[in-house]
């Protein structure tokens, strides 16, 4: 194989593992990834380092180690199957290298995920139903799906505005505790606490924190770490929104 081939083939499959971390793959999972990708293109001393904030790889000499930084993160597991479906078809042969990469920077330029319209009417009808999950009455379900649809909505807009993670989250779970307050003050709803929990559920970390427990679980500790401090910032910030309400 010729250098400018291993070339593409060390940057195909660094924006393999970092379409999959921006999406919110596991560490452990990345990692498999790029090697399984590297090893189909001869590159059979690759090593990796993957974290929640970058990618190491280093493909052996004489090539040159690369960096990848991971600036965004979110869930979207469509895209982590999309990449894996690329890599699955790069090792049987379905797929050159080139066509591999071409559609990996296809993957990159789409946006593969639901409309903004959806994931909001879906966060409202989710919290509506965990409400009714955790044993609270049909007359609360309209101010729970109200309160969840707004918060989410919020975290939405004010991430995109400030791109601080846990102000968005601060700020979105105030509105949702806000909402829940004025329905109980106003007899649209009952139990304060039924629909705030509802209402907050759309923002609690959960796979974040899976992905954490399963990276520490694999062995990788820096980044089942990172996870699990970021979930626990996370958590922090919707509790202390709610707090903040209920304080007065």
């Amino acid at each position: 194989m010729l250098s400018t081939d291993k070339e593409l083939a060390i940057d195909c499959c660094l924006l393999a593992g970092r379409l999959m971390m921006e999406a919110g793959a596991e560490t452990y999972r990345v990692e498999d990834t790029m090697e399984r990708m590297a090893r189909t293109q001869e590159l059979h001393s690759i090593e990796s380092f993957v974290t929640p904030t970058g990618i190491i790889l280093s493909p052996g000499s004489p090539h040159h180690t690369k960096l990848s930084r991971i600036k965004n993160r979110s869930t979207d597991l469509e895209k982590i199957a999309l990449v894996n479906d690329i890599s699955r078809k790069l090792s049987t042969g379905d797929y050159s290298l080139e066509e591999a990469y071409d559609r990996l920077r296809k993957i990159e330029k789409a946006n593969v995920s639901f409309p903004v319209w959806l994931q909001i009417l879906a966060a409202g009808i989710a919290s509506g139903s965990f409400l009714i999950l955790f044993e609270g009455i049909w007359t609360d379900f309209p101010a729970a799906v109200l309160s969840g649809a707004i918060g989410y909505t919020f975290v939405m807009l004010i991430q995109e505005l400030t791109k601080v993670k846990f102000f968005a989250e601060f700020i979105a779970s105030l509105f949702v505790a806000l909402i829940g307050y004025l329905a109980v003050q106003f007899q649209l709803g009952s139990e304060l606490d039924k629909i705030i929990i509802g209402g907050v559920m759309p923002l609690v970390p959960g796979l974040l924190i899976t992905n954490a427990v399963r990276d520490l679980m694999a062995g990788h500790f820096m980044s089942g770490l990172s996870k699990g401090a970021e979930a626990f910032l996370t958590a922090f910030a919707i509790g202390a929104g709610v707090a903040l309400v209920l304080s007065f």
